[in-house]
This record gives structure tokens, sequence and C-alpha cells, in this order.
């Protein structure tokens, strides 16, 4: 099953070696003609988005690529429009809630306490009890984090399934109908090479997406 991952080519192998580790297809393209040949998007991670997509003055967002940001959200139209499976992950996810109407905050109060200094800091999450993060993982788990910025306003169609357990930050939502998933938190960082002792095995998140494509 192909899965294709709209990011820079210099970011790409983590999603490629989690993926092949799901035993998923990982195609790197920013720009492709329509779906067809492609069983699901991964909108991975990144700078942040440039706040013109959801009507807002730059108030603290950097690292932003507006290209790559248009390109991303040109895919995410097409697969939607599709209904293909799409997972999206820490700036992925924010784009998934920008699409349906959504905000982000642009810089968390409590951002110290998330964004990557040196390394991805490590936090305790809470799920929401019937979602499939609940399924996978159950109630309380740690993941690792990232990010300065977050979900503001939830989209159309979307609710939140994870929270941070510290200051509720959203971590994890989905669309009610359509296959959609997103993530605050970096699971092909968790996995295979990358396993760590103080998260859970981001692996399943992968294996979940597989059954979804």
């Amino acid at each position: 099953m192909n899965i294709l991952v709209p990011c820079k080519l210099e970011n790409f192998t983590n999603y490629m070696e989690a993926l092949t580790l799901a035993h998923l297809t990982p195609i790197h393209a920013l720009a492709i003609f329509d779906t067809e040949g492609y069983d699901g998007l991964l909108l991975p991670g990144g700078g942040d988005i440039d706040p013109k997509y959801f009507n807002e003055p730059n108030n603290g967002s950097k690292g932003i690529d507006t290209g790559l940001d248009g390109a991303q959200f040109k895919l995410l139209h097409q697969f939607l429009n599709a209904k293909k499976p799409i997972l999206g992950i820490c700036k992925g996810m924010q784009m998934i809630n920008v699409a349906f109407g959504g905000n982000i905050i642009q810089n968390l109060s409590t951002a110290s306490h998330h964004q990557y200094v040196t390394h991805d800091q490590v936090h305790l999450t809470h799920t929401i009890s019937n979602s499939f993060l609940h399924s996978l993982y159950g109630e309380e788990f740690s993941v690792n984090s990232a990010h300065h910025q977050g979900c503001g306003r939830i989209g159309n169609g979307l609710k939140v399934i994870q929270y941070s357990k510290e200051d509720n930050v959203v971590e994890g939502i989905c669309h009610e109908t359509l296959p959609i998933l997103g993530l605050q938190w970096h699971p092909e960082r968790m996995c295979g090479r990358h396993l760590r002792r103080d998260t859970v095995d981001g692996s399943p998140i992968f294996s979940f997406f597989t059954k979804w494509a």
C-alpha cells in the first residue's frame, strides 16, 4: 500500500522507516496529478503554518515555508475529496484542524513544556474512552513533544481524543466520520531504532493506519 509523504526530502527518513516497518510503501512527493495509486496521506511535522491560512496575523509563528504549506494543503484537500485516509503528525495535525475551519494557538503559554530544545521532551497524556488511541494505549500514557504551538478552536467535524495531562494542550484529534487522524506527537520517533523507554511504542499508530489504508 502506497502512502504519500509530502515533506522536505531531508525530513523523509524517519517517516520512511516507520511506514516501512508497518509494511507500507512510503512515497515522497510534493505534488501529484490525482490520488489514484495512493492509499493514504501522511502529513508530517515541520515548521509553523503561515497564519494567513487561518486568517490571523503572525503572532509568534516561525520557520514558515509558505510554498510548502500551499503544496501540503492542496494534497490534503485532494485526499479529503477522495475520502482516503489521512494521518497528520505535529504540524500535520494542525493543518487538518485549519483545513476544517479551526485555528492555531501561535505560541502556547506552556510552550517551554512542549518545544524541542536539543531533544524531544516527554509528558503524560490522557485519552478519551472509545477512541482509537484509548484502544491502542489505554487511558494515560507518555509521548514525546517537539512543538510550541497547538490547536485552538477545533475545526468542524473534528473531535479531541487526547490532551496533555499537565496543561490540556490538544494532543490527538480525529474526524467524526472520515478516516482522518491527527497527533501532536511524533510516533515515527518512538518506534524501530528510535524506540524509547520513557514513552509508548509509536509503531501501533502506523499499524492502525495500515488497516485504514
